[in-house]
């Protein structure tokens, strides 16, 4: 599977993760079964931006913590994530999580969404979709998002 991904840092790029960390928890996300090139930006925003696109394209008027934004899905995946810093550090600290391993989690459901994953439709979906997650996130070395808190679901889509 090919890979070209572009990591932008519209905010304090050193709170941000690095792009190698970012590209190995999207290839991770990524099914190589279907799959054959994706094409991926991963955009680190601040409030203030995190906040119009969530308004613009959700409809929802706060930052959330990742937008996902799938162009074309099969065998060539393109797509944009958005992550808002702030979002994550604060979940991160509310949640007695590292950065790291949050920031993980939230690439990694931003990349389920390009490829067409769902939590919204059903609780059926939900449930497999976290169930998803947790595997992706236990061949990186981290822990179970969802084991301490039911309440740290990523909020955006």
């Amino acid at each position: 599977m090919r890979l070209n991904l572009s990591v932008q840092y519209a905010t304090a790029r050193d709170a941000c993760p690095p792009r190698e960390d970012v590209k190995r928890w999207v290839r991770a996300a990524l099914d190589p079964d279907v799959i054959g090139r994706a094409d991926v930006t991963v955009r680190f925003v601040d409030a203030e931006e995190g906040r119009a696109l969530n308004l613009e394209y959700r409809g929802r008027d706060y930052a959330t913590n990742v937008l996902s934004f799938p162009y074309q899905q099969g065998e060539h995946l393109a797509g944009d994530l958005v992550v808002c810093q702030p979002v994550l550090e604060r979940e991160a600290a509310e949640q007695g999580k590292a950065l790291a391993d949050h920031a993980a989690h939230l690439i990694v459901h931003g990349t389920l969404h390009l490829q067409g994953w769902d939590h919204e439709t059903s609780d059926q979906d939900a449930d497999a979709m976290e169930d998803e997650e947790r595997h992706i996130l236990g061949g990186l070395g981290i822990a179970d998002p969802y084991a301490a808190d039911r309440s740290c679901s990523p909020a955006g889509g």
